[in-house]
């Protein structure tokens, strides 16, 4: 018997997803909607979120690009889109019993999609959105009888501790069950006490709780695939090249490097930057629910969705390059000339820090306050300093990703589907899409209009001039602290 395409074993299956909302959420739901054009319904569980309720949420993301096609072109299709009011990391998912029935009753496919990336949670906050939504999740999904293919997205940062990360379960040396208990039990005060010692090698309380989010879904007993990005990249083609919506991870990086704001980066720059564009990422949990679902295995598959090492490409090398894309695209309203340097130097960059991001900051703020107007440089330098901390421990360190079930995945998929559902990184030309991510942050993240540009990089002109003749009068001045210094010592002998 001839295994269907991914289109054909999606028609008529109801599909339910989680974090739908989120960044890789809908990427996934709009590649769902175009490339399986008879799909069942997709029922998204959304919460109320401040003064949006979750019908209206979902008509703020339907007005985004990624959903821009659809809206065009087949409108119909969106009436697929059936939102679920509830919150994953309540007991019972906060659904209404007639919800209830509707998921359990019709639902074959789970994407598993939610989940709070912030590397600075409190431990309860962690596990209570992390692993807690996927237990409650499980127990739901454990309840439909026309389940095929449970799909979990976790992070290839999810074992810290090891050099080599195999795709294959990693059990923890406390059970997620026990964390839960002890985070429902326990005061904040008591957990934050411990968390170093839960931890372990674990850097951050994210991390620590997707390992834990892993371990409870490989070994709830259903058609389990678990995949892991790891750096998840704007767009390499759809819905457009170099879309994004958020400024977290390298995106922030960008950001304060091309607005001045940050002129140091502790890194190693020869070390791999693992970055996965999102619609690769999403184009391989779409093929592997369905690798899941025809394939039967008896156990969870493993997917580390991560860069090819024929591919690969340093920090380095992305750094040099992006500068060089955001010096010729600049962004509006910049603070100063980028023109940020990477060391691997705690000291070199300790120094930096001093004098390139904190003294110009009380400076800029004191000048503020001079003038009559409200400092902010500061507490935005703290902001930047505090995430190019939490960041380095990344960037510091290197990994090596084992991605065999993701080549295997790709091999078994029909020529059609290899080019509807495309994943190979190899095909990635990093200039190109350095470029594209470059303009992808200005419009979508920083809504920078095209037309802004010409006065952009105006700016920019006499910021280089402002940056040089800063530099020249910072070199006169410890030239003349050198030789006054050595005068002293001299005469002093």
């Amino acid at each position: 018997m001839t295994t269907k395409s991914i289109p054909e074993w999606f028609a008529n299956k109801n599909v339910l997803v989680t974090g739908g909302t989120g960044f890789m959420g809908k990427v996934l739901i709009s590649k769902l909607l175009l490339s399986c054009p008879d799909i069942g319904d997709i029922f998204l569980i959304i919460r109320k979120k401040k003064s949006y309720d979750s019908h209206a949420r979902l008509q703020l993301i339907l007005q985004q690009e990624p959903f821009r096609i659809l809206r065009e072109q087949y409108p119909e299709r969106l009436k697929k889109l059936i939102v679920i009011h509830g919150d994953t990391i309540v007991e019972e998912l906060a659904l209404s019993a007639a919800d209830k029935d509707r998921l359990t009753n019709n639902v074959s496919v789970i994407f598993h999609m939610a989940a709070n990336v912030r590397f600075d949670m409190t431990l309860k906050t962690a596990i209570q959105t992390n692993t807690m939504s996927a237990a409650n999740i499980i127990t739901l999904a454990k309840q439909m009888p026309l389940l095929e293919s449970f799909i979990h997205m976790s992070t290839s940062f999810c074992q810290c501790g090891e050099s080599v990360l195999e795709e294959r379960a990693y059990p923890s040396s406390i059970s997620p069950e026990t964390i839960i208990s002890l985070v429902n039990t326990m005061t904040d005060d008591i957990l934050e006490s411990i968390k170093p010692k839960l931890l372990g090698k674990q850097p951050n309380t994210y991390a620590y709780s997707k390992a834990l989010s892993e371990e409870l879904v490989s070994k709830c007993g259903l058609p389990v695939g678990i995949i892991r990005p790891s750096i998840v990249a704007p767009s390499y083609k759809e819905p457009v090249p170099g879309w994004v919506d958020n400024i977290n991870g390298a995106t922030a990086v960008f950001v304060g490097t091309g607005k001045g704001m940050i002129r140091s980066i502790l890194c190693k720059s020869n070390n791999i930057a693992n970055l996965m564009p999102c619609d690769m990422a999403v184009n391989a949990t779409i093929a592997l629910a369905w690798q899941v679902g025809t394939k039967k295995f008896p156990k969870p598959k493993f997917l580390n969705a991560t860069t090819n090492m024929e591919n690969s490409f340093s920090w380095g090398s992305i750094y040099v390059i992006m500068k060089k894309y955001v010096r010729q695209n600049a962004f509006s309203q910049p603070l100063w000339y980028p023109s940020g340097r990477m060391t691997s130097s705690k000291i070199v960059h300790w120094l930096a820090l001093l004098f390139f991001h904190i003294i110009p900051a009380y400076l800029f703020d004191i000048l503020l306050i001079v003038t009559g107007k409200t400092p902010f440089m500061v507490r935005a330098q703290n902001r930047v300093n505090n995430g190019l901390e939490l960041l380095q421990y990344f960037t510091m360190k290197e990994w090596i990703f084992h991605n065999d079930n993701l080549r295997d995945l790709q091999h078994q998929l029909c020529p059609t589907d290899k080019r509807t559902f495309f994943m190979d990184t190899k095909l990635i030309q990093w200039n190109e899409y350095i470029l594209a991510y470059v303009l992808g942050t200005r419009q979508y993240v920083l809504k920078d209009d095209p037309s802004t540009l010409p006065r952009a990089r105006r700016v920019l002109t006499y910021l280089y001039f402002a940056d040089c003749l800063l530099k020249l009068v910072f070199g006169i001045f410890l030239i003349w602290i050198i030789y006054t210094t050595g005068r002293s010592l001299l005469s002093l002998s």
